[in-house]
């Protein structure tokens, strides 16, 4: 449409609009976040783990690039609908696999939700939350932990594991003394 292979180029509205719901579906912001927690369940630890952390840096990266050109009030609506989403869903899940993706459902919603205000936020959330998401993943795969009654078993194994992991989850999950809080905080000063 514009002539140039430039993904940077202004693009018209229905390809910017195209762009946006497919790196929306493959990051798997909702309402297009409907495969996330199923692939994830299915796959093993290891799987889940890239699946969550290492597959997202592309789509972010295109989002970053070409954030002047994608629709702001689409991605407002998304990352609000994905933040909501993401939290009622892992709230009564006990497989691990399941938190952790709708656990990714709801911090891409909160990086979509800043992309289009401040981008060096949005990288430092992206960087947070895959630091965060290793250490939680590298836990749960040590510990050999499927369920959450799993994890309960930790202890006898390793005291230092089950901390790490508890202070990782804990984190993850935004709460107010730790790393993960410090992307919410700013993104809600935004």
């Amino acid at each position: 449409n514009t002539g140039s292979w430039d993904i940077t180029q202004p693009l018209t509205p229905p390809s910017y609009i195209l762009l946006t719901m497919a790196l929306a579906m493959k990051l798997g912001l909702a309402p297009l976040h409907f495969w996330l927690p199923e692939v994830i369940q299915g796959s093993t630890m290891t799987t889940a783990f890239i699946i969550t952390t290492w597959q997202k840096i592309a789509p972010m990266s295109l989002i970053f690039l070409t954030m002047n050109n994608l629709s702001t009030s689409i991605f407002l609506l998304m990352g609000l609908l994905s933040s909501l989403v993401g939290g009622w869903g892992g709230l009564n899940q006990t497989q691990t696999r399941k938190i952790m993706a709708y656990s990714s459902i709801a911090h891409l919603g909160w990086m979509a939700t800043i992309s289009s205000i401040m981008t060096n936020i949005l990288i430092m959330n992206l960087l947070i939350y895959l630091i965060m998401t290793t250490s939680v993943f590298l836990s749960l795969i040590i510990s050999k932990s499927k369920t959450i009654q799993d994890t309960t078993s930790t202890w006898t194994l390793s005291p230092t594991l089950t901390i790490i992991m508890m202070l990782s989850l804990l984190s993850l999950g935004g709460l107010p003394p730790l790393t993960g809080f410090i992307p919410k905080w700013l993104i809600m000063e935004e």
